[in-house]
């Protein structure tokens, strides 16, 4: 059972005379649970191994892309392929074209679509697009909410009954915080408060449909309904993020589960089929704003890169295969079942939230985890014990308590099997019971 991840602490301790905390990405270095992180030599399918041997089952997934599992055939075929007939043009290519058609097909709300590099830059672009759109300056968005690391949304709900937001990163001007309204996840009247109070002056709401950020949070009946009725009766434009949930609760995200249609969508992850891309679409008469046709400039180098585009295409047509989803779905459900009712026969106070192929284990007491309160009352001490379990165990989980973990269409039920087994013995030796 234990396992040796000598190899590792010495990638990590040269990582770091070269990489900020030696790593590219903050939630990689598993600070938040007292480990070194593991490096990583390879993947296939479900399983992922380190530079020390050890394998793992897999339930990060690249952090949602890889819905078809690590090293899927059929995408690295295709984008081999693509290699070999140029890695970058700049400039337009025929591959771009099927790509856009095939999301303004699965997304009724989209009718045009402008590809980007990542999701950061897709929201980015697209708030940048809605305020060109109504000449409005505040945006807001929910607390708990992820939309990238720009600067305007990089930021908390401040304190008491403010409602303006306030910089969660150094480096960010308090003028460009000023400009952003923070509101509690599922409370919408505190929503329609900040609309009242701000009538006029809002160009867009922003969100993540279901919130993947603070650890999975599932709305309120209702709750997106009332928004979408809410913004479109004071002119705001209502922007669904996307990036996780799309192709990931369903081929046509969460609006298709939900039945709302957001004026514009942002989206990223699987739509890369494991490769760096991001997009934004939406109405037509807000996309052509865009540059060249519009004022609203947004322009990158290597966006619609071939080789993404590729993969993309390659993962969203296997996804269109009939039973894709109901698989998940099952597989997600098994995983629930099993430790769901281990939890209950013992008392555990850990909640399990789980939408499709996304889930999060919450270390807290409270029934529900409904806004970033609630994910953020939770005991990190308790859950970093966990992670170090499942690793232990032979399962690799977000190494935090404030992300959602993926399963893919990779995943047996035996391995279902085995991280209930895991999760089972991880649990009865941190004795939370």
């Amino acid at each position: 059972m234990k396992k040796n991840f000598g190899a590792s602490g010495k990638c990590y301790t040269l990582a770091a005379k070269y990489i900020p905390g030696g790593v590219n990405s903050p939630v990689r270095a598993f600070k938040a649970v007292g480990k070194h992180p593991i490096f990583i030599s390879s993947g296939n399918g479900a399983y992922i191994r380190d530079v020390d041997g050890n394998k793992f089952i897999d339930y990060v997934m690249s952090w949602g892309p890889l819905i078809l599992g690590h090293a899927d055939e059929m995408v690295l075929r295709r984008a081999a392929a693509a290699m070999k007939r140029g890695t970058t043009f700049g400039a337009p290519t025929v591959k771009e074209i099927e790509l856009a058609r095939l999301i303004t097909e699965i997304y009724p709300s989209i009718k045009k679509v402008r590809l980007t590099s990542s999701g950061t830059e897709a929201a980015m672009s697209a708030i940048r697009l809605a305020r060109g759109f109504t000449g409005r300056e505040k945006i807001l968005k929910f607390e708990g909410c992820y939309h990238g690391h720009a600067d305007s949304l990089l930021v908390k709900a401040g304190s008491g009954a403010a409602t303006f937001g306030v910089p969660s990163s150094k480096g960010i001007n308090k003028s460009v915080a000023a400009d952003t309204i923070v509101v509690p996840f599922n409370d919408i009247e505190k929503f329609e408060a900040a609309v009242k109070r701000e009538k006029g002056n809002i160009a867009c709401v922003i969100l993540e449909p279901i919130p993947a950020n603070m650890g999975l949070v599932l709305p309120r009946a209702g709750f997106h309904a009332k928004i979408r009725e809410i913004t479109k009766e004071n002119g705001i434009v209502l922007i669904f993020d996307e990036v996780i949930s799309g192709f990931r609760v369903a081929l046509g995200g969460a609006q298709e589960i939900y039945g709302i249609k957001p004026d514009l969508t942002v989206l990223g992850k699987i739509l890369g089929g494991g490769f760096p891309i991001g997009a934004f679409g939406g109405r037509d008469d807000i996309m052509g704003l865009l540059a060249p046709d519009g004022p609203v400039y947004q322009a990158g180098t290597l966006s619609g890169n071939p080789v993404a585009v590729e993969a993309g295409i390659a993962t969203i047509k296997a996804l269109m295969k009939k039973g894709t989803y109901g698989r998940l779905n099952d597989l997600g459900g098994a995983l629930e079942e099993g430790i769901g009712n281990f939890l209950l026969r013992n008392g555990v106070n850990v909640t399990m939230k789980r939408c499709g192929s996304l889930f999060t284990l919450f270390f807290t007491g409270k029934r529900d985890v409904i806004d970033y309160d609630d994910a953020s009352g939770c005991d990190t001490k308790a859950f970093a014990s966990f992670f170090r379990g499942m690793l232990s165990r032979g399962v690799y989980l977000a190494p935090s308590q404030f992300e959602a973990n993926f399963i893919s269409l990779k995943h047996s039920f035996k391995d279902i099997k085995r991280t209930v087994q895991a999760a089972e013995g991880t649990i009865r030796g941190i004795k939370i019971l």
